[in-house]
């Protein structure tokens, strides 16, 4: 195995306070509303306001802010400002542009991305979740954004979180093993991955997914890290196994190819355009990054 140091894994490293205590105190929030530093991230649709640059998010005023649109409280950054979410349809700037996830730029700070993920994960809740699954009553939101509470059963509801295991399988040659998705552009590698089933462990959902995908038993299944993903509500959950077997045997449904990559071949079928790597922002191409040694090429520009 290559040890290596990296930078920490995108969306995984925010910094705000969450401030729990406070969503149930409307006096408070409401004093935190009209603070004149209290800085505003406006979202909608899975996108938040970002500079054009993709240098930091674009944050507003209060002032700036219509009264009507629903807000939602982040909490508070390590040097005392305050966050909240606004989330309604939003003009952009000549300065800005929206994003969704897998628009951000990799390399936006701990902080931004930490607002980011949280601000996107609640929007992305409420705009699913408007009625009751028990009764089917409306619901109303309240403790600043993150309950929602039945209007006719009295039900409370708390944002979901849906468990996804992402997975780097070695072999016993450190070999990765990487497959291809039907639903990708022609040339996309990237780690097996699948959602946790009721009544499973972490560790079996690694073992299941890696058989049905590409028919290959893993053991030695190891924790490395998790990610956030709203996209719209996944929590990544990032893994290393080692293969029993190499033996190959896709599903075709959910991979169509799947090949085994040494550090020398991932460079020359990258060189050739034949295996183009997930994106920057992605806990999967983290993955390979660990086990690569270092940062992949940006663009796929080997």
């Amino acid at each position: 195995m290559v040890e290596v140091s990296l930078p920490p894994m995108p969306l995984s490293g925010g910094t705000h306070d969450r401030s729990s205590a406070l969503r149930l105190d409307s006096a408070a929030l409401e004093r935190i509303w009209s603070d004149p530093r209290t800085r505003v991230l406006r979202v909608h649709d899975g996108a938040a306001a970002l500079f054009a640059d993709g240098s930091d998010l674009s944050c507003v005023s209060i002032a700036e802010i219509d009264p009507q649109v629903a807000r939602y409280f982040l909490g508070t950054s390590p040097d005392g400002i305050p966050y909240f979410a606004a989330d309604g349809p939003f003009p952009i700037g000549a300065d800005e542009r929206a994003a969704n996830v897998r628009e951000l730029p990799a390399d936006l700070s701990p902080a931004a991305s930490g607002l980011f993920a949280h601000a996107i994960g609640l929007s992305n809740w409420h705009a699913r979740h408007g009625f009751c699954p028990r009764c089917g009553s409306p619901t109303t939101v309240t403790a600043a954004g993150h309950v929602r509470v039945c209007t006719g059963c009295g039900a409370e509801h708390f944002p979901r979180n849906d468990p996804a295991v992402i997975m780097l399988v070695i072999d016993d040659d450190d070999r990765c093993l990487l497959g291809h998705n039907p639903a990708w552009p022609p040339g996309r590698f990237s780690t097996l991955a699948g959602f946790v089933e009721p009544g499973e462990s972490l560790e079996q959902a690694v073992i299941r997914e890696v058989h049905e995908e590409v028919g290959v038993h893993v053991d030695d299944v190891r924790y490395e890290g998790s990610q956030p993903w709203p996209f719209p509500a996944s929590l990544m959950l990032g893994f290393r196994a080692h293969a029993i077997d190499p033996t190959i045997r896709v599903d075709v449904a959910e991979i169509t190819e799947a090949r085994w990559f040494s550090r020398t071949d991932l460079v020359a079928a990258g060189r050739r355009r034949e295996a183009l790597m997930p994106g920057a922002i992605s806990i999967a191409r983290w993955l390979i990054e660990r086990w690569f040694g270092g940062p992949l090429p940006v663009d796929n520009k080997w």
